[in-house]
């Protein structure tokens, strides 16, 4: 079973996702927290403990404190570091195509996702056909 972390200001968004996930078992290992930095202390921590890494980060773009871009720019600086291939997707409520294109400078951003998130989303990444709902970039 894979790890997943959700980054993302919106409580409500955790439980739309909770509820989703049990739904679809994709993960039973899930971390939900509003802190994108938390989250980049602990990969440096753990940069070599493949176990403790996770899977998948759905990551907000638009957060206070530390954004959803602060978060992509210092994933990029460790990344490398990393022992395992992280996945990112991006859950982000905007649709313009600019924040849509400007993802697409990260190579490890695997998809953009618009809020807000259908079954169909978690059917996808659970059998690794990425024809995601929302933005392709590819």
């Amino acid at each position: 079973m894979s790890k997943l972390v959700i980054i993302d200001d919106d409580p409500i968004h955790h439980k739309i996702v909770q509820y989703m996930l049990t739904k679809n078992e994709l993960s039973k290992d899930i971390t939900y927290t509003f802190d994108g930095k938390l989250v980049l202390d602990y990969l440096e921590e753990n940069k070599t403990k493949i176990t403790a890494l996770p899977d998948y980060i759905f990551l907000d773009l638009y957060m206070p404190n530390h954004s959803g871009w602060d978060f992509l720019n210092r994933f990029q600086e460790i990344r490398k570091t990393l022992r395992k291939d992280i996945k990112i997707y991006i859950v982000s409520s905007s649709i313009f195509q600019l924040d849509i294109n400007r993802t697409k400078g990260y190579p490890f951003v695997i998809s953009y996702i618009t809020k807000p998130l259908m079954k169909s989303v978690f059917d996808n990444i659970k059998g690794r056909t990425l024809k995601i709902t929302g933005a392709q970039l590819n």
